[in-house]
């Protein structure tokens, strides 16, 4: 596929006003970003560790440096608000800061022990170009954290990113040039999906790191599959909160609500399914309405309190009202919010939700958007079929007075990161991925930098 009509789009979701097109690679664009990339492994590779390091380091400065700046482009590609625009810029930097600091470390050789002389170690080296297929939700949070361990250990990156963030994209590409990643180290392209399959097929490429729906998931991990490339998958989530029992029951909720519209709901590991026990369950969900009741759309750049953002766009926000429509008409009950404006601009109400049941969309679907479902559980064991009964197996968490027994439920959470008493673990050092139709591998931490890389065994005999 050969075009260069407008794909890559600034869509302002407060206003459904367009920005700036961008026009979408040719093929040969392509072709010589590959070319490029695979022409500055064979120097990137050979750099001593230490020089690549530096480089990581400062990105990590300069990402500090244009937190600001960094976030006006996202508050208007997509509707983040603004506080949490910096916030994620901050963030971005503390995951370079991190493998900057303790890539060396972790990518040293590992000495195992041999049972007929001579000496062995693991080593970990680059395997090559990789390509990165990332979301609109996070722009820079999750370039991030494909990028940081892989820069470090020596492989190169095509970056594929979310169409309707091409000014953060490029953002990021002008931050490493000025960082010192040399040409063709970090490629940005704006590629179709015919390009990203070729991409895929090329045997240049070693791997693909893909953060997104369980669908684009499952049509990359096939092609990475048909070509024999490693592939990286951090796909949807509809992760369990279960509240066993609370002291103040306001307060629990009142965290549970502040977790639930984090990036107006648009979070992978966000508080989907609400888990309450059945003694303190009116009160959680009276809570949970009384702070639905009253927003109002506000300007996602001034964040002001009482106001909520936009979703990333209006197709995304017409998908969810329709999912609560559903659950509405097959008996849910909706208490508040759940309104869909009249356009163009991507405002929905946040909503709480209670009565889902199988056969509805909302109970087996991800609700990627400003939406409390709340659950009423009998026991900790029906809390905890619960829990598990959905397809996916991102993330959860447990909370109780008893850290025991949240502890004890939380051991038994089918999922790739559990938490007690805490929505959720978060730094870049603790390793991110799940199980189940929420895909494979791990980004962040130790276990980020493991991904793609080659743990070749090198072995001298006595």
């Amino acid at each position: 596929m050969s075009t260069n009509e407008a794909l890559h789009r600034v869509l302002n979701p407060a206003t459904g006003q367009v920005i700036e097109d961008f026009a979408h690679a040719t093929d040969a664009e392509v072709q010589d970003a590959i070319a490029a990339a695979h022409e500055a492994f064979m120097k990137w590779r050979r750099r001593p560790i230490a020089e690549r390091v530096a480089v990581v380091a400062r990105l990590a400065g300069l990402f500090t440096e244009r937190a600001e700046e960094l976030a006006n482009i996202i508050t208007l590609e997509m509707g983040k608000r603004h506080d949490q625009a910096v916030g994620e810029a901050e963030f971005s930097a503390d995951i370079f800061r991190y493998f900057a600091e303790q890539g060396e470390r972790l990518a040293a050789d590992q000495a195992i022990p041999t049972f007929s002389g001579g000496r062995a170690v693991v080593q970990r080296r680059p395997v090559g170009v990789l390509l990165g297929v990332m979301p609109w939700n996070y722009p820079y949070y999750q370039v991030a954290r494909f990028a940081a361990p892989n820069l470090v250990l020596g492989n190169t990156i095509l970056l594929k990113h979310a169409e309707s963030c091409p000014r953060s994209a490029l953002a990021i590409r002008d931050l490493m040039l000025e960082a010192g990643v040399p040409a063709g180290v970090y490629e940005n392209v704006f590629a179709s999906h015919d390009q990203v399959a070729d991409i895929i097929a090329d045997d240049r490429v070693q791997g693909v790191s893909v953060t997104g729906s369980e669908r684009a998931g499952a049509a990359i991990g096939a092609l990475a599959g048909k070509h024999l490339k490693k592939a990286v998958l951090e796909l949807g989530g509809s992760d369990p909160y279960i509240v066993l029992d609370a002291d103040d029951v306001a307060e629990a909720a009142t965290t549970a609500w502040g977790m639930r519209m984090e990036n107006t709901g648009q979070a992978c590991n966000s508080n989907k399914r609400m888990i309450v026990a059945e003694p303190i369950f009116a009160d959680f969900v009276a809570c949970l309405v009384e702070h639905a009741s009253g927003l109002q759309p506000g300007d996602p750049a001034e964040a002001e309190d009482g106001t909520y953002a936009p979703m990333s766009s209006r197709a995304a926000a017409e998908t969810l009202h329709e999912q609560v429509l559903d659950a509405v008409a097959k008996g849910a009950t909706l208490h508040a919010g759940g309104e869909l404006s009249p356009g163009p601009d991507a405002y929905y109400s946040p909503a709480v939700l209670t009565g889902v049941t199988p056969g509805m969309r909302a109970y087996s679907e991800e609700l990627f958007g400003p939406v409390a479902v709340v659950y009423k559980a009998a026991s900790d064991q029906e809390a905890l079929d619960l829990a598990n009964s959905s397809r996916y197996g991102l993330g959860g968490a447990v909370f109780s007075t008893d850290v025991a027994r949240a502890t004890a439920v939380a051991a038994e959470l089918e999922v790739g990161m559990a938490n007690v008493n805490t929505p959720v673990s978060e730094g870049a050092e603790l390793p991110f991925g799940g199980i189940k139709r929420s895909g494979f591998g791990r980004e962040l931490g130790p276990l980020g930098m493991d991904e793609f890389v080659n743990k070749r065994l090198f072995y001298i005999s006595d």
